[in-house]
């Protein structure tokens, strides 16, 4: 029994003693793992008088519980010791500066969009939102696009295949169908604008099969030409930045607008550089015109007490104006080398004041 508890005193030292986990691991194998020293008495019980192996075995026993709440106990603080260690190399210093290259940016388009939502919305205008993928009705029909048209073609259309009834939606070629659905949907006055994505089929430096418009339309009491240029006028010298910029509107045909007219701004292209605001040249940006009394009346609005004025540009054009971008297809091409040069800081100032001009 003396060699015994002298043996348990060993092994406790032992443990003790450890420096490391890897030190406690082999005192546990050398004392009570399958090659140990307490191991090997127990397999020698077998050769002892019976009441001598049950006495040895219970004292056995009792060592080894003792040597096992040992090496728990050693092992939590040799794991508390090298975490602390490592967590003290592997400090990190939080109050080292955010690197530059890693700071986001914003997409130009999304910028637009923000600026053109911006300016509308302090001259009283809300936002209207509606499906991607359209009917016949509400693309064409409802807008008084004819059967012939060439917008109804297939290669300029985006359509889907026939359901049970023969009918074909399409991905919508402008976000004019938001117009139509808010004009069944709300007693005038109305007084919206309709940013969002549109589909057609082209492909080439200044167009793509997906790309963002943004239309507007405002149905009243006695409304007139000079709201429709008054509104555009103000929008485009507070978008482009130059307070006195030259804006025109040139006849032209829609067949949702009676009157129509393009709407250009002056520029100068000396030198092969485009300059908008100066110069006796015109760039065409956006297209306008009263609602044709044949739209109010496939929306329920009686032409001969409500008129109204709608407009239409592409987002990407715009901003490839403003922001000198030469080619469209980058905007969609995900380059982190195109994002770094046109992109926006986050915390970069977007206020825009109407009117400042």
């Amino acid at each position: 029994m003396q060699n015994y508890d002298q043996l348990k005193n060993e092994i406790l030292e032992n443990i003790n003693n450890a420096s490391n986990l890897d030190e406690l691991e082999k005192v546990r194998v050398t004392s009570i793992g399958k090659k140990g020293m307490l191991s090997v008495l127990m397999k020698q019980l077998g050769s002892l008088e019976p009441n001598k192996r049950k006495e040895t075995g219970q004292k056995l026993n009792l060592i080894q519980k003792d040597i096992l709440v040992s090496i728990g106990n050693k092992r939590n603080v040799l794991g508390k010791q090298q975490l602390d260690k490592k967590l003290e190399n592997e400090k990190i210093d939080i109050s080292l500066p955010v690197r530059p290259e890693a700071t986001g940016r914003i997409h130009p388009l999304s910028r637009t969009m923000d600026e053109v939502i911006s300016i509308f919305s302090q001259m009283g205008f809300t936002v209207a939102e509606g499906p991607d993928i359209e009917t016949d009705y509400y693309n064409f029909t409802a807008l008084n696009i004819p059967k012939e048209h060439p917008a109804r073609q297939e290669h300029d259309t985006f359509y889907f295949h026939p359901d049970e009834n023969g009918d074909r939606k399409v991905l919508r070629t402008h976000t004019s169908p938001v117009q139509i659905r808010t004009m069944e949907n709300t007693t005038p006055p109305i007084r919206v604008i309709v940013p969002g994505r549109t589909y057609r089929s082209d492909h080439d430096a200044t167009h793509s099969p997906m790309f963002h418009q943004c239309e507007g339309l405002v149905i009243g009491d006695n409304l007139n030409m000079g709201h429709l240029k008054g509104c555009l006028v103000d929008f485009c010298r507070v978008f482009f930045g130059v307070e006195d910029l030259p804006v025109r509107f040139r006849p032209s045909y829609f067949p949702f607008t009676e009157p129509s007219a393009e709407v250009d701004i002056g520029c100068s292209r000396k030198g092969g550089e485009l300059k908008i605001g100066t110069g006796e040249d015109w760039l065409e940006i956006l297209g306008s015109g009263m609602v044709n009394p044949r739209v109010l009346q496939n929306c329920g609005i009686n032409p001969d007490q409500y008129q109204g004025f709608a407009f239409g540009m592409g987002l990407e054009r715009i901003a490839m104006l403003k922001y000198g971008i030469p080619d469209l297809r980058p905007f969609f091409e995900s380059d982190l080398r195109w994002m770094k040069h046109y992109g926006f800081m986050p915390f970069e100032s977007t206020s825009i004041h109407y009117g400042a001009n």
